[in-house]
């Protein structure tokens, strides 16, 4: 049942980073102004990287 769960949100962690990735420029337009976009994009998808690795790496070592 344990690794059920972790499976379920390695899979979720990965996805959400995933979309840090590919949405960081709508991300932050939303959130941020105009001169803090290209900094926080960076940001975005230097953390949606980390977390998609840390979901993919829970996933793997969990089978």
């Amino acid at each position: 049942m344990l690794q059920i769960i972790l499976t379920v949100i390695g899979i979720l962690l990965a996805a959400v980073g995933t979309v840090f990735i590919y949405d960081a420029r709508v991300l932050t337009k939303k959130w941020f102004g105009f001169g803090d976009q290209n900094e926080a994009s960076l940001g975005f998808k230097i953390i949606g990287f980390i977390v998609a690795i840390t979901g993919a790496l829970l996933v793997f070592f969990n089978i």
